[in-house]
C-alpha cells in the first residue's frame, strides 16, 4: 500500500513537471475549461495588470506599440485585477475612466504617476486631482467613480481572476484558450510574441 502511495505520488509529480516544461516551452498554457468571449466573431485578448506592477509597467511600452497595429480582427480588453485595496482603488479609477471615455488621456500617465514618481493615488481625492490634471471636470469624476456603473465593473473584476486562474499580474488571456505572462513567456517582447503567435493560430483555425 505504502508502495504504491508512493509511486502514485512520483507519478503525479511527473506529470506536473512535464506539462510545467510544455508550457515553458511554448510560452503559454491552455485553460481548463476555456472560457467564453465576449463577441465570438473576433478573437479576444485580455490583459490583466495593476498599476502598481512593475512588470505591468516593463510590458505597457510592448503593448502599447502592439495595439497601433493590432489585428482588425482583435477585441482587446484591459481587465484591472483587485487582489486587495489598493489594488481595487487603481482598478476604480480605470473603469471611472472607461466610463467617462478618457482611458486612452490617462492610462500612461498613470502608470508614470505610480512608478516614477511613487504616488500611491489611494484616495478619491487624489484621484480626482489627478483627473482634473487630465481635462476631467472634478464633479463629472465624482459622479463616474461613485455610479452604479463602476461598481457593477468593480463587481466582475473581483471575480475574474478566479475565472481565468490569474494568480500574478500581468497575464494575458488568448480567445478564453490560452494564458501567457512573464515567467511563461520569459520576457515582455516574447509575451507579444506569443500573443501574435495565438492570434495566428486562432485566425486560421490550425
Amino acid at each position: 500500500m505504502l508502495k504504491k502511495r508512493i509511486r502514485n505520488v512520483l507519478l503525479l509529480a511527473l506529470m506536473m513537471c512535464a506539462a510545467l516544461v510544455r508550457a515553458e516551452s511554448t510560452g503559454y498554457e491552455a485553460l481548463s475549461p476555456a472560457q467564453p468571449t465576449r463577441d465570438p466573431a473576433k478573437i479576444e485578448v485580455i490583459e490583466f495588470f495593476w498599476y502598481g506592477c512593475p512588470h505591468c509597467y516593463a510590458l505597457e511600452p510592448y503593448m502599447e506599440k502592439w495595439l497601433k497595429n493590432k489585428p482588425a480582427n482583435v477585441d482587446f480588453v484591459r481587465q484591472p485585477t483587485i487582489f486587495n485595496e489598493l489594488w481595487g482603488k487603481h482598478a476604480k479609477a480605470y473603469f471611472t475612466a472607461e466610463t467617462l471615455g478618457v482611458v486612452d488621456k490617462i492610462n500612461h500617465d498613470f502608470f508614470e504617476v505610480v512608478q516614477s514618481k511613487k504616488q500611491k493615488l489611494d484616495s478619491e481625492d487624489q484621484l480626482a486631482k489627478f483627473f482634473v490634471e487630465h481635462g476631467v471636470k472634478e464633479q463629472d469624476f465624482r459622479t463616474a467613480f461613485n455610479s452604479f456603473a463602476v461598481d457593477a465593473k468593480m463587481r466582475q473584476a473581483q471575480a475574474m481572476p478566479a475565472r481565468y486562474g490569474i494568480t500574478g499580474v500581468p497575464a494575458v488571456i488568448i480567445n478564453g484558450k490560452y494564458k501567457t505572462n512573464g515567467p511563461l513567456a520569459g520576457s515582455p517582447e516574447k509575451i507579444i510574441e506569443v500573443m501574435d503567435k495565438l492570434i495566428k493560430q486562432e485566425s486560421t483555425g490550425h
